[in-house]
């Protein structure tokens, strides 16, 4: 089992003992440690496996432990991975493993949830499979090339009208003590900047200067730094939240969530996310700005993507040609 100490130079110690191996090492912070002796504990549990005894569950397992950490949503990631692990197909060795098998498993999980649900898992499972190939050598090709993923869904193209707006209000109060009243003005707030709720909810008052009317995002979700311009509307916004030494909104990504669809449900409207605020936000500011800045300003690194976004109906482009 694993145990942790912390030295008086204030590094983490993490120790292993498996299987008769014992091995140690030191990292900056705790969590460091801990994703070190999982990895290790992992590795002294299978190192003696053969390769072709290694099941998909076993390869699900290891991806986990070594290649999860090394991207942002290693949480949820590693859940999926847990929750693929429990089906029959995980316990297929992975030389045994067959297109078809895949294919009957694609199938019947449609049955089950969304086609783009199974495209995600698909693609994760795919991810696992080439790592297998190029990184293990466990298998020579994945048993997955050429399965038929489910089509993509359409992109939403949901907008947000402004009566909609102010039924939100309504229902989430105005006072900003309050955590619903912030909820929904994250959302004002999001469609302001085009930000993600993720990205809104992590702004500090060491991130936003109001000087330049500029927010750094020191990581986003393609793994790079940003920086967002300020409209007067968004200053106005950040300036009404009550202050704090934290996070300006006061809110996690799972609580602006919850509260924004709890006062969408009192407020009676019907289909609308969070991040229908993204579509809003980058439809609105294509008036203003150019295809590039439009672009930088929301982190898009493909223009392409844009059009995922961009909903300005024909009636709206008919009134601007005049």
């Amino acid at each position: 089992m694993a145990t942790f100490k912390k030295l008086p130079s204030g590094k983490w110690q993490a120790q292993i003992a498996r299987n008769g191996i014992r091995r140690s090492s030191s990292f900056s912070t705790k969590r460091e440690a801990q994703d070190w002796a999982a990895r290790e504990e992992y590795l002294a549990l299978n190192s003696e496996q053969p390769k072709s005894a290694a099941t998909l569950k076993d390869a699900f397992d290891r991806y986990a432990h070594e290649e999860s950490p090394k991207r942002r949503g290693v949480r949820w990631e590693r859940i999926r991975l847990q929750k693929l692990s429990r089906d029959e197909i995980a316990q297929k060795r992975l030389s045994e493993l067959q297109p078809s098998d895949f294919a009957k498993w694609r199938d019947s999980r449609l049955s089950e949830v969304s086609p783009g649900t199974v495209r995600r898992e698909m693609e994760l499972m795919s991810s696992v499979l080439n790592t297998a190939k190029r990184e293990w050598g466990f298998i020579e090709q994945s048993p997955m090339h050429g399965v038929r993923k489910p089509l993509p869904p359409p992109p939403r193209d949901r907008r947000v009208a402004e009566g909609e707006i102010e039924a939100l209000i309504e229902a989430a109060g105005t006072d900003l003590t309050k955590a619903t009243a912030r909820a929904v003005h994250a959302f004002r707030f999001a469609i302001e900047t085009a930000m993600r709720a993720g990205e809104v909810v992590g702004l500090t008052g060491d991130t936003v200067d109001c000087a330049i009317r500029v927010a750094t995002l020191p990581e986003t979700k393609n793994g790079t730094s940003r920086q967002v311009p300020l409209s007067r509307a968004a200053l106005d916004l950040l300036n009404a939240l009550p202050e704090t030494d934290g996070p300006l909104f006061g809110l996690t990504s799972q609580q602006v969530d919850a509260l924004f669809r709890k006062a969408r449900d009192k407020a009676k409207i019907k289909d609308l996310k969070f991040h229908d605020s993204r579509h809003e936000a980058i439809t609105r500011l294509s008036k203003k700005l150019d295809v590039l800045s439009l672009a930088r300003t929301v982190g898009h690194k493909d223009i392409k993507m844009l059009m995922i976004y961009y909903n300005e109906t024909a009636e709206e482009l008919a009134q601007r040609l005049d």
